[in-house]
């Protein structure tokens, strides 16, 4: 399954990793919610509707900025398990460019085994999260 892990940022093929070695769902959802607790304070100013990610259930919020060619992500989510689902992309992505981020794909999420843990509505959330990720990254780029 490492084949899969190939093409993905480094942070992120290693975040791949990690759930691959979890082959308990409820381990899955524990290294969901330490992500989500290791992430950043998200500013209350950012809590904008521009940073408000479209089509999810729970309130999430990401930003991004370019920083010498690399993207820097930021992001909160009201439910820990969403927002772990932030942390996780916001680690897997953050340092990437904006070029890495667009052209990646979704389908990283199957090597994870999330996709069958996760609700419907919470993995809709998951593509909504890393498509307004990608929408911001196409942005930064842009703006250069």
């Amino acid at each position: 399954m490492s084949s899969s892990t190939d093409s993905l940022p480094p942070a992120l093929a290693k975040i791949v990793q990690r759930f691959q070695r979890a082959t308990d769902p409820k381990r899955r959802y524990e290294q969901l919610i330490w992500y989500a607790q290791k992430l950043p304070e998200f500013p209350e100013a950012d809590k904008i509707p521009e940073n408000k990610v479209p089509g999810c259930v729970s309130q999430v919020y990401v930003t991004a900025s370019l920083d010498d060619g690399k993207v820097k992500f930021q992001g909160d989510s009201d439910s820990q398990l969403t927002k772990g689902l932030v942390a996780l992309l916001i680690e897997g992505l953050n340092g990437s460019s904006p070029t890495e981020i667009v052209q990646l794909a979704p389908d990283f999420i199957q090597a994870t085994g999330l996709n069958v843990s996760l609700t419907p509505s919470r993995a809709n959330g998951f593509y909504n999260i890393f498509k307004t990720m990608q929408k911001k990254a196409l942005e930064c780029k842009l703006e250069q």
